[in-house]
Protein backbone atom coordinates (compact mmCIF):
# COMPACT_ATOMS: atom_id res chain seq x y z
CA UNK A 1 0.00 0.00 0.00
CA UNK A 2 1.34 3.61 -0.49
CA UNK A 3 0.76 7.16 -0.18
CA UNK A 4 -1.33 7.12 -3.57
CA UNK A 5 -3.89 4.80 -1.65
CA UNK A 6 -5.25 7.47 0.75
CA UNK A 7 -7.83 9.98 -0.31
CA UNK A 8 -6.28 13.74 0.39
CA UNK A 9 -8.31 15.27 2.59
CA UNK A 10 -11.00 17.98 2.12
CA UNK A 11 -9.38 21.42 1.69
CA UNK A 12 -5.59 20.27 1.30
CA UNK A 13 -4.02 21.78 -1.72
CA UNK A 14 -0.63 21.31 -3.40
CA UNK A 15 1.25 23.98 -0.86
CA UNK A 16 -0.16 22.03 2.35
CA UNK A 17 -0.64 24.17 5.45
CA UNK A 18 0.22 24.23 8.81
CA UNK A 19 -0.36 20.39 10.73
CA UNK A 20 -1.30 19.43 7.11
CA UNK A 21 1.27 17.46 4.64
CA UNK A 22 1.21 17.89 1.15
CA UNK A 23 -1.16 16.56 -1.70
CA UNK A 24 0.87 13.40 -1.85
CA UNK A 25 0.06 12.17 1.98
CA UNK A 26 -2.41 12.40 4.77
CA UNK A 27 -2.87 16.08 6.63
CA UNK A 28 -3.52 16.40 10.24
CA UNK A 29 -4.96 19.27 12.01
CA UNK A 30 -3.47 20.09 15.72
CA UNK A 31 -5.13 22.77 18.14
CA UNK A 32 -4.05 25.46 18.79
CA UNK A 33 -3.03 26.97 22.37
CA UNK A 34 -3.15 30.34 22.99
CA UNK A 35 -1.14 31.62 26.09
CA UNK A 36 -2.20 34.74 28.07
CA UNK A 37 0.18 37.37 27.78
CA UNK A 38 2.30 37.69 30.99
CA UNK A 39 2.99 41.17 32.04
CA UNK A 40 6.75 41.98 33.82
CA UNK A 41 5.31 42.41 37.40
CA UNK A 42 2.96 38.96 37.21
CA UNK A 43 6.59 37.56 36.41
CA UNK A 44 8.29 38.93 39.42
CA UNK A 45 5.60 38.49 41.13
CA UNK A 46 5.90 34.52 40.41
CA UNK A 47 9.52 34.69 41.01
CA UNK A 48 9.06 35.97 44.43
CA UNK A 49 6.50 33.49 45.52
CA UNK A 50 8.45 30.72 44.78
CA UNK A 51 11.65 31.64 45.96
CA UNK A 52 9.68 31.99 49.47
CA UNK A 53 8.50 28.66 48.85
CA UNK A 54 11.78 27.54 48.57
CA UNK A 55 13.44 29.36 51.25
CA UNK A 56 11.03 28.81 53.59
CA UNK A 57 11.04 24.80 53.27
CA UNK A 58 14.20 24.74 53.10
CA UNK A 59 15.62 27.22 55.60
CA UNK A 60 13.19 26.33 58.60
CA UNK A 61 13.50 22.58 60.66
CA UNK A 62 12.24 21.02 63.28
CA UNK A 63 14.05 19.26 65.92
CA UNK A 64 12.29 16.75 68.05
CA UNK A 65 12.83 16.08 71.99
CA UNK A 66 14.77 13.29 71.65
CA UNK A 67 17.29 15.05 69.07
CA UNK A 68 20.28 17.46 68.78
CA UNK A 69 20.02 19.41 65.31
CA UNK A 70 23.67 19.58 63.81
CA UNK A 71 23.98 22.10 61.44
CA UNK A 72 26.65 21.98 58.01
CA UNK A 73 27.83 24.21 56.26
CA UNK A 74 29.05 22.77 52.71
CA UNK A 75 29.75 19.87 54.97
CA UNK A 76 31.65 21.33 57.93
CA UNK A 77 29.51 21.43 61.12
CA UNK A 78 29.34 25.04 62.44
CA UNK A 79 26.78 24.84 65.03
CA UNK A 80 24.33 22.67 67.61
CA UNK A 81 21.05 23.55 67.65
CA UNK A 82 18.07 22.20 70.29
CA UNK A 83 14.83 20.59 70.41
CA UNK A 84 11.82 22.91 68.43
CA UNK A 85 12.03 24.65 65.30
CA UNK A 86 15.41 26.09 64.03
CA UNK A 87 16.38 27.92 61.16
CA UNK A 88 19.83 27.41 58.60
CA UNK A 89 20.63 28.62 55.12
CA UNK A 90 18.64 27.49 52.69
CA UNK A 91 19.65 24.15 51.02
CA UNK A 92 22.63 23.45 49.38
CA UNK A 93 24.49 25.81 51.21
CA UNK A 94 23.48 24.49 54.52
CA UNK A 95 22.49 21.37 55.63
CA UNK A 96 21.31 19.50 58.99
CA UNK A 97 21.73 16.14 60.51
CA UNK A 98 19.46 15.23 63.53
CA UNK A 99 20.63 12.57 65.60
CA UNK A 100 19.01 10.90 68.56
CA UNK A 101 21.05 11.71 72.34
CA UNK A 102 18.47 10.35 74.68
CA UNK A 103 17.91 6.79 73.07
CA UNK A 104 19.36 3.88 75.14
CA UNK A 105 21.45 1.83 72.51
CA UNK A 106 22.50 -1.70 73.44
CA UNK A 107 25.49 -3.88 72.16
CA UNK A 108 25.85 -7.72 73.09
CA UNK A 109 29.41 -9.02 73.50
CA UNK A 110 29.29 -13.13 73.44
CA UNK A 111 26.32 -13.61 72.14
CA UNK A 112 23.80 -12.42 69.47
CA UNK A 113 20.17 -11.52 69.62
CA UNK A 114 18.55 -13.57 66.68
CA UNK A 115 15.08 -13.51 67.67
CA UNK A 116 12.90 -11.24 70.30
CA UNK A 117 10.68 -14.54 70.31
CA UNK A 118 8.44 -15.72 72.39
CA UNK A 119 10.50 -17.05 73.53
CA UNK A 120 13.73 -15.05 72.63
CA UNK A 121 16.76 -17.14 70.59
CA UNK A 122 20.29 -16.32 70.73
CA UNK A 123 23.36 -17.34 69.11
CA UNK A 124 26.85 -17.70 71.05
CA UNK A 125 29.81 -15.56 69.85
CA UNK A 126 32.96 -18.07 71.29
CA UNK A 127 35.56 -16.18 70.12
CA UNK A 128 34.15 -13.05 72.16
CA UNK A 129 32.94 -14.82 75.16
CA UNK A 130 36.09 -17.41 75.89
CA UNK A 131 38.24 -15.35 78.29
CA UNK A 132 41.52 -16.25 80.44
CA UNK A 133 41.45 -15.21 83.61
CA UNK A 134 44.43 -14.34 85.78
CA UNK A 135 44.74 -18.02 87.56
CA UNK A 136 44.78 -19.19 83.84
CA UNK A 137 41.37 -20.59 83.88
CA UNK A 138 38.39 -20.33 80.71
CA UNK A 139 35.64 -18.75 81.58
CA UNK A 140 32.71 -18.24 79.19
CA UNK A 141 31.33 -14.35 79.42
CA UNK A 142 28.51 -12.63 78.14
CA UNK A 143 28.03 -8.90 78.60
CA UNK A 144 25.80 -6.19 77.45
CA UNK A 145 26.80 -2.31 77.13
CA UNK A 146 23.75 -0.47 77.69
CA UNK A 147 25.06 3.13 76.25
CA UNK A 148 23.79 6.89 74.67
CA UNK A 149 25.08 10.02 72.69
CA UNK A 150 27.02 11.92 74.72
CA UNK A 151 28.26 14.55 72.19
CA UNK A 152 26.53 14.47 68.88
CA UNK A 153 29.32 16.39 66.75
CA UNK A 154 31.83 13.93 68.31
CA UNK A 155 29.23 10.60 67.65
CA UNK A 156 28.95 11.34 63.91
CA UNK A 157 31.95 12.54 62.81
CA UNK A 158 34.94 11.34 65.27
CA UNK A 159 34.38 7.54 64.02
CA UNK A 160 33.31 5.83 61.30
CA UNK A 161 31.41 2.89 62.30
CA UNK A 162 31.00 4.19 66.34
CA UNK A 163 29.14 0.61 67.09
CA UNK A 164 32.37 -1.40 66.37
CA UNK A 165 34.19 1.05 68.49
CA UNK A 166 31.78 0.14 71.38
CA UNK A 167 32.15 -3.52 70.98
CA UNK A 168 36.00 -3.16 70.33
CA UNK A 169 36.45 -0.98 73.63
CA UNK A 170 33.81 -3.64 75.35
CA UNK A 171 35.73 -6.75 74.75
CA UNK A 172 38.89 -5.47 75.47
CA UNK A 173 37.81 -3.92 79.09
CA UNK A 174 35.92 -6.82 79.45
CA UNK A 175 39.27 -9.05 78.75
CA UNK A 176 41.55 -6.29 80.74
CA UNK A 177 39.30 -7.02 83.83
CA UNK A 178 39.04 -10.82 83.48
CA UNK A 179 42.92 -10.69 83.10
CA UNK A 180 43.30 -9.80 86.85
CA UNK A 181 40.72 -11.80 88.60
CA UNK A 182 40.41 -15.51 89.76
CA UNK A 183 37.65 -17.73 88.16
CA UNK A 184 36.04 -18.08 91.79
CA UNK A 185 35.78 -14.18 92.08
CA UNK A 186 34.42 -14.16 88.23
CA UNK A 187 31.83 -16.90 89.15
CA UNK A 188 30.81 -15.82 93.11
CA UNK A 189 31.59 -12.56 94.82
CA UNK A 190 33.46 -10.59 92.67
CA UNK A 191 30.69 -10.02 89.32
CA UNK A 192 29.29 -6.73 91.12
CA UNK A 193 33.14 -5.42 91.11
CA UNK A 194 34.13 -6.38 87.90
CA UNK A 195 31.35 -4.64 86.29
CA UNK A 196 31.57 -1.35 87.87
CA UNK A 197 35.60 -1.79 87.14
CA UNK A 198 34.75 -2.63 83.40
CA UNK A 199 32.10 0.10 82.70
CA UNK A 200 34.60 2.95 84.36
CA UNK A 201 37.27 1.39 81.80
CA UNK A 202 34.96 1.38 78.85
CA UNK A 203 34.19 4.80 79.95
CA UNK A 204 38.12 5.54 79.97
CA UNK A 205 38.43 3.81 76.03
CA UNK A 206 35.81 6.17 74.56
CA UNK A 207 37.08 9.09 76.05
CA UNK A 208 40.30 8.41 74.53
CA UNK A 209 38.53 7.66 71.21
CA UNK A 210 36.24 11.05 71.42
CA UNK A 211 33.42 9.17 70.09
CA UNK A 212 30.89 11.31 72.14
CA UNK A 213 29.21 8.01 74.13
CA UNK A 214 28.35 7.58 77.50
CA UNK A 215 28.02 4.36 79.18
CA UNK A 216 25.38 3.94 81.05
CA UNK A 217 25.48 0.24 82.46
CA UNK A 218 26.85 -2.95 82.05
CA UNK A 219 25.88 -6.36 83.24
CA UNK A 220 27.11 -9.88 83.13
CA UNK A 221 24.88 -11.92 81.68
CA UNK A 222 25.95 -15.16 81.90
CA UNK A 223 29.17 -15.98 83.55
CA UNK A 224 30.11 -19.94 83.47
CA UNK A 225 32.88 -22.17 82.79
CA UNK A 226 33.34 -24.05 78.77
CA UNK A 227 30.78 -26.18 78.40
CA UNK A 228 33.37 -29.34 78.61
CA UNK A 229 34.36 -28.89 82.14
CA UNK A 230 31.13 -27.10 83.79
CA UNK A 231 30.42 -30.36 85.67
CA UNK A 232 33.74 -30.24 87.39
CA UNK A 233 33.40 -26.71 88.06
CA UNK A 234 29.68 -27.46 89.66
CA UNK A 235 31.44 -30.24 92.08
CA UNK A 236 34.55 -28.01 93.15
CA UNK A 237 31.60 -24.59 93.79
CA UNK A 238 29.62 -27.14 95.77
CA UNK A 239 32.50 -28.00 97.84
CA UNK A 240 33.85 -24.68 98.52
CA UNK A 241 30.20 -23.76 99.18
CA UNK A 242 29.74 -26.45 101.98
CA UNK A 243 33.61 -25.50 103.13
CA UNK A 244 32.13 -21.66 103.84
CA UNK A 245 28.73 -23.13 105.30
CA UNK A 246 31.14 -24.65 107.62
CA UNK A 247 33.45 -22.34 108.52
CA UNK A 248 29.99 -20.35 108.95
CA UNK A 249 28.57 -22.64 111.27
CA UNK A 250 31.82 -22.73 113.13
CA UNK A 251 32.31 -19.09 113.67
CA UNK A 252 28.39 -19.21 115.08
CA UNK A 253 29.19 -21.19 117.80
CA UNK A 254 32.51 -19.16 118.59
CA UNK A 255 30.33 -16.33 118.91
CA UNK A 256 27.76 -17.60 120.78
CA UNK A 257 30.14 -19.81 123.15
CA UNK A 258 32.93 -17.00 124.25
CA UNK A 259 30.59 -13.84 125.37
CA UNK A 260 29.17 -16.98 127.42
CA UNK A 261 32.16 -17.99 128.71
CA UNK A 262 33.54 -14.17 129.06
CA UNK A 263 30.51 -13.64 131.04
CA UNK A 264 31.03 -16.59 133.19
CA UNK A 265 34.50 -15.68 134.23
CA UNK A 266 33.84 -12.53 134.86
CA UNK A 267 31.11 -13.34 137.57
CA UNK A 268 33.54 -15.50 138.97
CA UNK A 269 36.09 -13.01 138.99
CA UNK A 270 33.64 -10.47 140.87
CA UNK A 271 32.31 -12.69 143.44
CA UNK A 272 35.86 -13.37 144.51
CA UNK A 273 36.29 -9.85 144.37
CA UNK A 274 33.75 -9.33 146.55
CA UNK A 275 34.89 -12.54 148.58
CA UNK A 276 37.74 -10.99 149.38
CA UNK A 277 36.24 -7.44 150.26
CA UNK A 278 33.50 -9.39 152.46
CA UNK A 279 37.07 -11.29 154.39
CA UNK A 280 38.85 -8.14 154.86
CA UNK A 281 36.02 -6.03 155.93
CA UNK A 282 35.65 -8.75 158.61
CA UNK A 283 39.18 -9.36 159.77
CA UNK A 284 39.40 -5.34 160.08
CA UNK A 285 36.09 -5.74 162.42
CA UNK A 286 37.45 -8.44 164.41
CA UNK A 287 41.32 -6.29 164.65
CA UNK A 288 39.42 -3.33 165.77
CA UNK A 289 37.01 -5.49 168.19
CA UNK A 290 39.91 -6.85 169.64
CA UNK A 291 41.57 -3.90 170.30
CA UNK A 292 38.96 -2.11 172.16
CA UNK A 293 38.78 -5.55 174.27
CA UNK A 294 42.26 -4.89 174.85
CA UNK A 295 41.61 -1.42 175.89
CA UNK A 296 39.61 -2.25 178.45
CA UNK A 297 41.45 -4.97 179.37
CA UNK A 298 44.17 -2.44 180.01
CA UNK A 299 41.77 -0.40 182.24
CA UNK A 300 41.23 -3.49 184.53
CA UNK A 301 42.62 -6.62 183.49
CA UNK A 302 41.34 -9.01 186.53
CA UNK A 303 37.53 -7.77 185.74
CA UNK A 304 38.09 -8.14 182.39
CA UNK A 305 39.68 -11.28 182.21
CA UNK A 306 36.85 -13.26 184.53
CA UNK A 307 34.17 -11.94 182.14
CA UNK A 308 36.11 -13.14 179.01
CA UNK A 309 36.34 -16.55 180.94
CA UNK A 310 32.93 -16.61 182.00
CA UNK A 311 31.58 -15.11 178.43
CA UNK A 312 33.67 -18.08 176.67
CA UNK A 313 32.06 -20.73 179.20
CA UNK A 314 28.80 -19.96 178.06
CA UNK A 315 29.59 -19.86 174.61
CA UNK A 316 31.33 -23.26 175.12
CA UNK A 317 29.33 -24.82 177.69
CA UNK A 318 25.98 -23.95 175.54
CA UNK A 319 23.57 -26.50 176.74
CA UNK A 320 24.79 -27.30 180.58
CA UNK A 321 23.53 -25.62 183.63
CA UNK A 322 26.43 -23.90 185.04
CA UNK A 323 27.07 -22.95 188.51
CA UNK A 324 29.27 -20.80 189.78
CA UNK A 325 30.44 -20.66 193.70
CA UNK A 326 32.74 -17.94 195.36
CA UNK A 327 35.62 -19.23 196.87
CA UNK A 328 36.04 -16.82 198.86
CA UNK A 329 32.40 -17.66 200.83
CA UNK A 330 33.61 -18.78 204.04
CA UNK A 331 30.04 -19.92 204.30
CA UNK A 332 28.50 -23.47 203.61
CA UNK A 333 26.01 -22.18 201.25
CA UNK A 334 26.92 -21.67 197.75
CA UNK A 335 26.00 -18.36 196.27
CA UNK A 336 23.94 -19.35 192.96
CA UNK A 337 24.27 -17.03 189.56
CA UNK A 338 21.46 -17.36 186.57
CA UNK A 339 24.18 -17.85 183.20
CA UNK A 340 23.26 -18.21 179.93
CA UNK A 341 19.47 -17.96 180.00
CA UNK A 342 19.31 -20.79 182.17
CA UNK A 343 17.07 -21.17 184.84
CA UNK A 344 18.88 -20.99 188.55
CA UNK A 345 18.08 -22.94 191.50
CA UNK A 346 19.50 -22.06 194.79
CA UNK A 347 20.57 -24.76 196.90
CA UNK A 348 20.12 -24.14 200.93
CA UNK A 349 21.81 -27.59 201.52
CA UNK A 350 25.53 -27.17 203.24
CA UNK A 351 27.72 -28.27 201.06
CA UNK A 352 30.68 -30.11 202.52
CA UNK A 353 33.89 -27.98 201.21
CA UNK A 354 36.63 -29.79 199.36
CA UNK A 355 39.97 -30.86 201.20
CA UNK A 356 43.21 -29.37 199.64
Amino acid sequence: MAWDDFPSPKGSGPSGGGGQFGSNGPSFDFPKINLPELQPNKIFLLVLVGLLVWLGGSSFFLVGVDEEGLVLRFGKHIRTVGSGLNWKLPSPLESVLKPKVTQVRREEIGFRLIDHGPPARYRDVPEESLMVTGDENIIDMDVVVQYKVSDSAKYLFNAKDVRKAMLDASEAAIREVIGGRRIDEALTTGKSEIQIQTRDLVQSILDRYEVGLQVTALQLQDVHPPKQVVDAFKDVVSAREDKERMINEAQGYQNMVLPETRGNATQIIKAAEGYREEKINRAKGDAAKFQKILDEYKKAEDITRKRLYIEMMEETLLNVQKIIADPKSGSNLMPIFPMGGVESKILNKPVEEKKN
